[in-house]
């Protein structure tokens, strides 16, 4: 199989690269983390390389590139650490939009692909853990009109949004994926109320409440919707991690270069370069898998779902090691706030978390695991 990147992919990761090495040092990332995570700004500059319209069809503003196109930019976005809800914003508002009718297709993804919209998906409650069909936001419908009330937590960017996806129960019981719809709601709809604060990695999420808010249908098929969604997501995600694996091995490597113990580098020391050995392979396992998850995103949906755990399982093994083995070389200065690599460890933290960890993932490839297993199943 051929796994070289075309002209313009490359090209593609150049443009961001530039930006990135240009535009965002840590000096600025430690800033803006420390103000509260507010993001919005870099956003508009990521949006102003054209990137907002990434995968949005070309019919709508946007530039109609796929999974792989998308892979690279969020590599590149994931080296430079950068903490704008770009994932969100471009990849996860188009995919659910996608289901909708012609109409909210036309009203949203020309201003998505323009950067004057932030949609963000609003999907998790506190009892439904990453489980898709746990939903007890209620809709109601009165006269051709739509309410919704519950809560939504961990909102991504849920105060800088201009509107907001929410899953919500028209009808069932709280786990029956087939009673999930899709709304999109506006963030100055009346008995909306946004909570914002900061997480850990240096961004920022809110909890959003409904209560009896005007919303409008996007999709009575929102399970298979916010399936799909997760799993752009995922493949997002992966490729991110692994830029920040990436740029946290190169540190290491210096740090070990520069640092000296007993008079020599730890660069010298027999037993850290066979660790650094270890990290470098588990920093390609996360790259293939993130090649293999990106790739198989056209797929149908029970490969495609099997595919994503399978990477996220991948992904959480390589993160969490790459992070403890970096951070335990560098010593105390590795988890402090003033240096770049505890950042690091920190939002590849966030990541493992994000759409199911690895626990949960390492579930949903066991539940559809063959009877038979082997070369030949």
């Amino acid at each position: 199989m051929d796994f070289e990147f075309s002209d313009e992919q490359e090209q593609l990761r150049d443009a961001v690269r530039r930006w990135v090495d240009k535009g965002f040092g840590f000096e600025r990332r430690h800033a803006l983390a420390k103000a509260g995570g507010q993001s919005r700004e870099v956003l508009g500059e990521i949006n102003d390389l054209g990137l907002a319209g990434l995968v949005v069809p070309e019919a709508h503003g946007g530039m109609g590139f796929g999974a792989i196109e998308a892979m690279v930019v969020m590599e590149e976005l994931g080296r430079g650490l950068v903490n704008a809800p770009y994932t969100q914003a471009a990849l996860v508002a188009p995919t659910l939009l996608s289901y909708a009718s012609a109409e909210l297709q036309q009203a949203w993804l020309p201003k998505i692909a323009g950067g004057e919209a932030l949609v963000v998906l609003a999907q998790q409650e506190r009892h439904s853990r990453y489980d898709l069909d746990k939903v007890a936001v209620k809709a109601a419908e009165a006269g051709g009109a739509w309410k919704l009330s519950g809560t939504k937590v961990v909102v991504p960017a849920g105060d800088e949004a201009d509107a907001f996806i929410v899953s919500a129960r028209v009808s069932g019981g709280e786990s029956d994926p087939a009673g999930v719809a899709l709304f999109i709601v506006d963030k100055a709809a009346a008995g909306l109320t946004v909570r914002g604060y900061p997480t850990q990695d240096g961004a920022r999420a809110a909890d959003v409440v409904l209560a009896g808010t005007p919303a409008t249908l996007l999709t009575r098929k929102g399970h298979d919707a916010l399936a799909h969604a997760a799993d752009v997501a995922i493949a997002a995600l992966c490729a991110e991690a692994v830029g920040l694996m990436d740029r946290m091995l190169a540190v290491t490597v210096d740090y070990m270069h520069q640092r000296k113990q007993f008079g020599v580098p730890l660069a010298t020391f027999q037993a850290l370069r066979h660790r650094i050995a270890d990290v470098k392979m588990q920093v390609e396992l996360g790259r293939s898998m993130s090649y293999f998850a990106s790739l198989k995103l056209g797929e149908a949906p029970d490969a495609r779902r099997r595919a994503l755990s399978q990477a996220k399982v991948q992904l959480g093994h390589s993160m969490r090691f790459v992070g403890q083995q970096c951070t335990q070389i560098h010593g105390g200065i590795g988890v402090t706030d003033e240096y770049v690599s505890s950042h690091y460890f920190k939002r590849l933290t966030v990541i493992e978390l994000s759409f199911g960890d690895t626990m949960y993932h390492l579930g949903e490839v066991s539940a559809r695991m063959r009877d038979s297993a082997g070369v030949f199943a």
